[in-house]
């Protein structure tokens, strides 16, 4: 089974960050939801939305197969902020893992320097080509080797199907937005 740490800071987008969870555990995906911090997070529009643990734990415990951000700018800047997200984004992108950013949060793949020389996409505004040392393509969805970005909160759930896709396969990404009514 395919493990996914989902790290969530204050001020996170939850409708980002609900989506990703959701949709990924439909594909019986492993998702680790790790708060920076103990306790719950205050997402961007108030909703508090609970870990199931703290990333210290997470990775003491380790294994995944892909990290994944949402967005919202007050959890982008915490998640840029922190030192263990950053070295974490590094290793599993060296590995071949993949990593992937929505909206705001591929601000904190370009601070690791893992845009630089690919296509990406990211929330109008956030970031420039310059910024991110790659080519910002302002597609809905870009997926440049082992790297996927998407712009929103409106393209969540296309964002959440590409990554069960890549961990899962076609069919798994088939089964799973057959029972989702699209």
């Amino acid at each position: 089974m395919a493990k996914v740490l989902l790290p969530l800071a204050d001020g996170c987008e939850e409708l980002e960050a609900v989506t990703i969870i959701d949709v990924l555990r439909r594909a019986e995906i492993e998702v680790v939801v790790a708060g920076l911090k103990e306790g719950p997070v205050r997402a961007s529009r108030g909703v508090t939305l609970v870990p199931d643990t703290t990333l210290d734990a997470a990775l003491a415990r380790g294994g995944f197969d892909a990290v994944v951000l949402p967005g919202g700018m007050g959890g982008t800047h915490a998640l840029a902020a922190d030192a263990r997200v950053a070295a974490l984004l590094k290793e599993l992108a060296a590995a071949g893992k993949t990593v992937a950013a929505l909206c705001a949060a591929p601000l904190v793949l370009a601070q690791a320097g893992l845009l630089t020389g690919r296509r990406f996409t990211a929330y109008p505004g956030v970031l420039t080509d310059a910024d991110a040392g790659g080519t910002q393509t302002g597609a809905a969805l870009e997926t440049d080797g082992n790297v996927v970005t998407s712009r929103g909160p409106g393209t969540a759930m296309d964002f959440a199907l590409t990554l069960v896709e890549v961990l899962r396969g076609r069919k798994t990404r088939e089964e799973v937005e057959a029972g989702l009514v699209r």
